[in-house]
């Protein structure tokens, strides 16, 4: 799963080198923190959000597999 959404989100960025995917483990949710570039932070968000809810719902289709809860949270 870190593998996809890693995949994704470099992407859509100009500065590939620049992203990164942590997955942590809280409360048995999995939840993923994604780092790209200031610069690329709009592309990643999209307008109104719309780009971050797809790789949220791609993220929990995936997620269906593992029998887990998935969390994607973008940080600035």
């Amino acid at each position: 799963m870190k593998d996809l959404l890693e995949f994704l989100t470099k992407a859509l960025v100009e500065d590939p080198a620049a992203v990164e995917v942590e997955e942590l483990d809280e409360d048995g949710d999995l939840v993923y923190e994604i780092t790209v570039a200031e610069a690329d932070l709009g592309r990643v968000i999209g307008k109104g959000g719309r780009v971050a809810n797809a790789l949220r719902a791609v993220a929990k289709a995936a997620a269906v597999r593992l029998e887990r809860r998935v969390i994607v949270d973008i940080l600035d």
